[in-house]
């Protein structure tokens, strides 16, 4: 049934939306639409309200003591991660460092395990690619590229292909230029017919599409919580490491939260068992708090529910796209069925970037990435069907303009 796309029609599905209080969580401080949630999300209120208790109570009032608290929070926050979003049972996601250093301690582990080739998408993301080229080159081992076609997503036959002889393949399960979303389940089993381990980058659809690392034997997953979970800047990223692999990695970064009686400050490393030991120094205790608070908001309605909100705005706004942009020039990139991408739409047009500049003259902030697509971040949580309506007509006003 295809989907009627007119602002009448936006306006009506806003009225019928399940999960449209949500949006009232989030601060929003003017009338601008803001469709960039896959860089950096909104800010919850609940999360400016945590942070400022942090630092004027916890941080101001309690200082040192309050590491009796903290301590133990990069695995209990990974824990409420992991429950809510990621589909991971308990002690087996880590909130800590950055997705770059996160890759670069799981990639090393899975090489420790079984030497061999190094298997990622050509047009993977950059740190993804970086990290892993840097590994093949001081392990000396195989970087094998495999290209991925932009508007059908990864086939788990050929992925299997790819990964034999390999010892880790790493992919993005939400394809961050098309929005492709790859089968989790079927890809993980190829790799694992081949022997190679998966680390999956979950970047751009933790907060946006469901995920089920536990139920598809997923063994490494790393990704960040700035996107659509929404917990700010900067916020720390987090790791997930397999429950029975655990005890055959060794991550390469031996740092002082890893060892176990942290404060003897004994002579040799001795790292706990878990997924603790993926830990490295101090983390960030108000980054920390940030995601446990950004977490909580969008568990009061749950994934399943944004998940099925997010479908129907990229259904929606394809539907717009065809009727008012693809007559201008427009081409829609990834996949057109809503089941198989993530939360974000790809447009591409030769004077992407352009389009992207007036548009946020106009009050639209989507993003623009070389060399021709044009991105809009549907974030479930906050974004309405007119945003998406008003950002698709605004787009073509500045063609016409």
């Amino acid at each position: 049934m295809q989907t009627v796309a007119d602002r009448q029609t936006a306006e009506t599905l806003d009225r019928a939306d399940p999960i449209a209080a949500l949006r009232d969580e989030f601060f929003i401080g003017d009338d601008s639409i803001y469709l960039d949630g896959h860089s950096l999300g909104r800010l919850p209120s609940a999360v400016r309200d945590r942070l400022g208790e942090m630092v004027s109570r916890e941080w101001g009032v309690d200082l040192v003591s309050g590491w009796d608290r903290w301590l133990g929070w990069t695995t209990e926050v990974g824990d409420r991660l992991g429950d809510a979003l990621l589909g991971a049972g308990p002690e087996q996601v880590a909130v800590c460092d950055n997705t770059t250093v996160n890759l670069f301690k799981a990639a090393s582990a899975a090489l420790q395990r079984r030497s061999g080739a190094l298997v990622t998408d050509a047009g993977n993301f950059p740190t993804d690619r970086y990290v892993l080229e840097g590994l093949a080159s001081s392990h000396q081992v195989e970087m094998r590229r495999i290209d991925i076609g932009f508007d059908e997503g990864p086939d788990p036959d050929a992925i299997g292909r790819a990964a034999e002889g390999a010892s880790l393949v790493c992919l993005s399960l939400v394809d961050f230029r098309s929005g492709a979303l790859a089968p989790m389940a079927e890809i993980t089993e190829a790799c694992h017919r081949a022997g190679a381990l998966v680390c999956w980058d979950l970047s751009h659809a933790v907060g946006a599409v469901e995920i089920d690392l536990d139920a598809t034997g997923a063994d490494l997953a790393v990704g960040c919580t700035y996107k659509y979970v929404n917990a700010g800047p900067g916020s720390p990223a987090f790791v997930y490491v397999r429950r029975d692999l655990q005890r055959e990695f060794r991550q390469p970064i031996w740092g002082w939260f890893a060892q176990r009686e942290q404060f003897v400050m004994g002579p040799d490393y001795d790292p706990v068992a878990g997924v603790g030991q993926f830990l490295t120094g101090t983390q960030s205790v108000l980054g920390l708090a940030a995601v446990d608070t950004a977490v909580a908001v969008l568990d009061k309605v749950g994934i399943e529910a944004i998940r099925t909100k997010s479908k129907a705005l990229v259904g929606f706004g394809t539907a717009a796209a065809r009727a008012l942009l693809e007559p201008r020039g427009f081409r829609l990139g990834g996949p057109q069925d809503p089941e198989q991408r993530g939360s974000h739409m790809s447009l591409h047009k030769s004077d992407a970037t352009d389009i992207c500049a007036g548009l946020a003259a106009s009050g639209v902030f989507g993003d623009a990435r070389p060399p021709d697509l044009l991105r809009f971040g549907l974030a479930a949580p906050y974004t309405r069907f007119v945003d998406v309506w008003d950002a698709v007509a605004r787009t073509a006003d500045v063609l016409s303009s």
